[in-house]
């Protein structure tokens, strides 16, 4: 389960996203580590591996899921102890296949449990035995660790997939089950088509998610405008000036800046800055208005609004973005971007919203 655990490594200038989880490897003593899997399939188990050699390091025990009992183990820099009674529902199937369905899901491919309910759903739909066998065997490629939580329902957890792939008179993977009755798949059957129901209704507000991919608006240097700028327009140090009352700045990086400070003559000389970068690092040492942290995220809209208001053709690429997620690189202020998976992307955000407006215009529904 990725959840919040991101992280990513850098290829000839690409980023590669993944995620983390804990495992034990076995170098001497059993080290509790992190393994990272990334969405190219590589995996760093302390060195980057291809899925076929992440096997190889799983069947010799260096990605241990076999913990002895008294083996000698520690988190590095924190603990050191023995094993006692240990138990883990890890074997080097499970685990390698939960890391298979990380990297499905990293690339927003469906994972086993994805491939599980669609199985169900065709038999479902055509309740053939032949079908039913697909799907059981689909439900069986599931980890173990994550059978039991397919259905997202903590209630029921996975009774109504085992016993819907078993069949009446079967037996489920569970050997304390008793063979499934006609009663007990009935209830199955009426399970899947309530879902069914639920899961086909629709908000009248429209889809929750995005359906574009995640748009990445990495740092770039420029000081000339280029005929065609592509995403690296929507950065805030993209020299498009923008008109705030009788005043011109070169940039929205020169106009936020500026507009922060308490003293005119500071104000001027970030105004006039040669680029955005150096706008920034002459406000570092000038004093703020008072109160500008609770009035900044306003300001930063209006001037987003000011660009692509007084910038057509950067407003097309904005909404050539249509609803992705808009994720704004900034080393410098976790408020403003992010970086590594961590940070506020407080300009992503904005930006979303800018590129709604910009929307809600061009379709010519009123302005609230």
């Amino acid at each position: 389960m990725i959840r919040n655990r991101v992280t990513y490594r850098t290829v000839d200038g690409v980023r590669i996203p993944g995620t983390w989880r804990h495992v034990f490897i076995r170098n001497g003593r059993y080290f509790l580590t992190d393994l990272s899997i990334y969405a190219d399939g590589l995996v760093d188990c302390w060195g980057l591996v291809t899925l076929e050699e992440f096997e190889e390091k799983l069947r010799s025990g260096w990605v241990a899921t076999d913990l002895p009992d008294g083996a000698p183990a520690a988190a590095h820099g924190m603990a050191r102890w023995k094993f006692s009674e240990p138990q883990s529902q890890l074997t080097p199937e499970v685990l390698l296949s939960e890391v298979r369905d990380t990297i499905d899901q990293l690339n927003n491919r469906p994972d086993s449990t994805g491939r599980c309910l669609a199985a169900v759903l065709a038999f479902l739909e055509d309740r053939t035995e032949e079908n039913r066998a697909v799907a059981r065997e689909a439900f069986l490629a599931i980890p173990v660790t994550k059978r039991r939580f397919a259905l997202s329902d903590m209630d029921r957890k996975d009774w109504p997939l085992r016993v819907l792939v078993a069949g009446p008179g079967g037996r489920t993977y569970l050997s304390f089950d008793e063979p499934v009755t006609q009663e007990d798949y009935d209830r199955a059957l009426a399970y899947f088509e309530e879902r069914s129901r639920w899961r086909t209704r629709t908000s009248a507000d429209g889809p929750t998610t995005a359906h574009t991919p995640a748009v990445y608006l990495p740092p770039f240097a420029a000081e000339e405008r280029a005929t065609d700028p592509g995403l690296r327009g929507l950065r805030n140090d993209y020299p498009a000036p923008i008109s705030i009352g009788e005043v011109s700045y070169p940039s929205v990086a020169h106009a936020y800046w500026a507009l922060s400070l308490a003293r005119q003559e500071d104000h001027d000389a970030v105004a006039t800055a040669d680029s955005g970068a150096a706008a920034q690092e002459i406000a570092a040492d000038a004093p703020r208005r008072n109160g500008w942290e609770h009035a900044r995220t306003a300001v930063m809209t209006s001037l987003l609004r000011a660009k692509y208001d007084q910038h057509p053709e950067l407003a097309e690429i904005l909404l050539a973005t249509n609803d992705a997620t808009l994720l704004y690189e900034d080393v410098y202020s976790s408020f403003w971007g992010e970086s590594g998976g961590r940070g506020r992307n407080w300009l992503g955000r904005l930006l979303e919203l800018v590129r709604s407006e910009l929307h809600m215009h061009r379709s010519g529904m009123p302005v609230l």
